[in-house]
């Protein structure tokens, strides 16, 4: 299913409904980053996905890195929370949501790096790299919070 993001766009459609979803960054031992080229838009962002029913939140973001790019992490903390009403993504299927969407810190403890249906390709990234790669402005947001390791998640 493809998606469009709109950003503070006066042309994005009306939001529906608000999703609870979650994106997780994923720092290796190296410091580089797990980032996935995304087949609904073909931008790179963090693994993430909605919750499901029956799961708690940290088993969303260990269930959707292992589906999304085949390593198994373990959740350390919050990066932030990330409800902009300006950020509307609009999919194929006519669904348009408000981004909700909460940023976890994880770390790796298994598995080897693969691409899914949700995915054309994963990487380790290095953070130099992090700068010349095609993100949407969310994603670019929540990297440079993760990256600066604030003490305090951020909230917005």
């Amino acid at each position: 299913m493809a998606r469009v993001d709109y950003f503070d766009d006066p042309a994005a459609p009306t939001a529906q409904r608000i999703v609870p979803a979650v994106t997780a960054f994923v720092q290796n031992d190296a410091g580089e980053v797990l980032l996935e080229r995304r087949s609904d838009n073909g931008k790179w962002g963090m693994p993430g996905g909605v919750q499901e029913i029956g799961e708690s939140i940290a088993e969303t973001v260990r269930r959707e890195v292992r589906e999304e790019t085949g390593v198994d992490v373990e959740v350390e903390g919050l990066v932030g929370i990330y409800t902009d009403p300006g950020h509307i993504i609009e999919f194929s299927d006519g669904e348009v949501r408000q981004e909700f969407s909460i940023c976890f810190r994880a770390r790796p403890l298994a598995g080897s790096i693969a691409a899914s249906d949700e995915s054309i390709e994963v990487r380790w990234i290095s953070r130099d790299e992090l700068l010349d790669l095609d993100v949407s402005p969310t994603t670019r947001k929540r990297l440079e919070h993760a990256l600066a390791a604030a003490p305090t998640p951020y909230l917005a």
